[in-house]
Parts: C-alpha cells; sequence; structure tokens
C-alpha cells in the first residue's frame, strides 16, 4: 500500500537538517533499495530554505509507514515538529505507464 509521509522541520532548524542530511541520504537510499521508497524529496520555502519532507513509500500497512517515520535520521535527530502519514493512490504517472 502507499503512504504519504509528510514531514514539516520544525521552526529555525536548517542547522540541524543539514547535520544530519547525510545520515538522512544514506537511510533514504537503503529504503529505496529495499523497494520501499517510490520518490523523495525536500519541502521548500519560498526563499528556497529546506523546511520538511516528503516520501511515498510502499508498505504493507499504515504501521510499516509509521515505523519508516519514526527510523527516519531527521525524525530520530527531533527535526519534525509534525509528521502527517496519509494512504496514497497512485493514479496518474506510475512508472509502469510510461511504456
Amino acid at each position: 500500500m502507499h503512504y504519504a509521509l509528510i514531514c514539516i522541520d520544525k521552526s529555525n532548524s536548517v542547522s540541524l537538517r543539514m547535520a544530519t542530511r547525510e545520515d538522512h541520504l544514506a537511510w533514504l537510499k537503503g529504503q529505496q533499495a529495499e523497494g520501499k521508497v517510490l520518490f523523495t524529496g525536500p519541502f521548500l520555502s519560498d526563499e528556497g530554505e529546506m523546511n520538511g519532507s516528503l516520501l511515498l513509500v510502499d508498505v504493507p500497512d499504515r504501521q510499516a509507514a509509521e515505523a519508516m517515520a519514526a527510523a527516519d535520521p531527521y525524525a530520530k535527530a527531533g527535526l519534525f515538529a509534525s509528521t502527517d502519514i496519509r494512504a496514497w493512490k497512485w493514479v496518474i504517472g506510475k512508472p509502469e505507464d510510461k511504456d
């Protein structure tokens, strides 16, 4: 099942994000290799500053999505003010539709 993980950074936390970014990216690459991460990227402020994250994941259930959210190095470092996990249905733009 697909889930969107919508993570919003705490205010004034760019330095924490940058300090943990390398670990976060390495973790994401591992999750992608396991087929769990479909796509991801940061939210940006109007000034172009990273201030959150969006992950689209493919996991068996909500409990697995919650476990992924908790395992993110950003979450472990206390970067996020909030994390919203929503079931999501992929309708248009699926990779298999590009053939």
